[in-house]
């Protein structure tokens, strides 16, 4: 399962560099080993393992991403900046630098930053959480209502990429899996929707068969 992951996890890392140059494989190592340890929640380890990047944006992203959850703001801004200066079209360095700087108490820049990552990503549902819970910090509760309208409008599209996911798990003779992430895609679907039959349809099956 690990060299599955590190193949794939080195596949995605060079096919976002294709058109610059390419990591070495050493880089390339280090970050799916950090990847990994990043999934398990071992964060403090992710930092370790990725303390001496200052290059490749991915690598920077994830480290980012692990100060974060280790409580570390001011590394983590730091991180994301340079991701950022290296990748300025990065959405993930550019959302969690948001999140970053509302922890920091700078509404003003995280409220300008979510709403340039609105802009150009309308439909994310974790920008319309975020922006929602922004507005609410100023007071605007209306604004912040339609936003998670919006949000659970989209929630469908999450709730189809869970179903799908379970036919597979089901074709590969993962029963259980398939199940949680048919419970997981019910709770997700904002209201009654064509979608939650055949949800309900396949989990039937499963546990008939199970």
């Amino acid at each position: 399962m690990k060299k599955v992951l590190f193949h794939l996890t080195t596949l995605a890392v060079l096919f976002s560099f294709s058109c610059n140059k390419a990591p070495d494989a050493e880089t390339i190592r280090l970050y799916a080993r950090a990847s990994q340890e990043y999934s398990l929640g071992n964060f403090m380890e992710t930092v370790n393992i990725l303390d001496g990047e200052k290059k490749f944006q991915p690598a920077l992203v994830l480290r980012a991403k692990a100060e974060y959850f280790n409580g570390n703001l001011e590394n983590a801004e730091k991180s994301c900046r340079r991701a950022i200066k290296l990748r300025p079209s990065s959405f993930e360095a550019k959302f969690f630098l948001a999140r970053i700087l509302y922890e920091k108490d700078d509404l003003t820049g995280a409220v300008q930053l979510t709403e340039s990552l609105l802009a150009d990503n309308p439909q994310d549902i974790r920008v319309l959480r975020f922006a929602s819970e922004l507005s609410a910090e100023a007071g605007k509760n209306d604004e912040a209502a339609a936003l998670l309208d919006r949000a659970c409008e989209f929630s469908a599209e999450s709730a189809m990429v869970l179903l799908d996911r379970a036919r597979l798990r089901w074709i590969a003779g993962k029963g259980t899996e398939a199940l949680e992430d048919l419970s997981r895609a019910r709770a997700m679907l904002p209201w009654d929707t064509p979608l939650l039959q055949s949800i309900l349809n396949l989990e039937k099956v499963i546990r008939e068969l199970m």
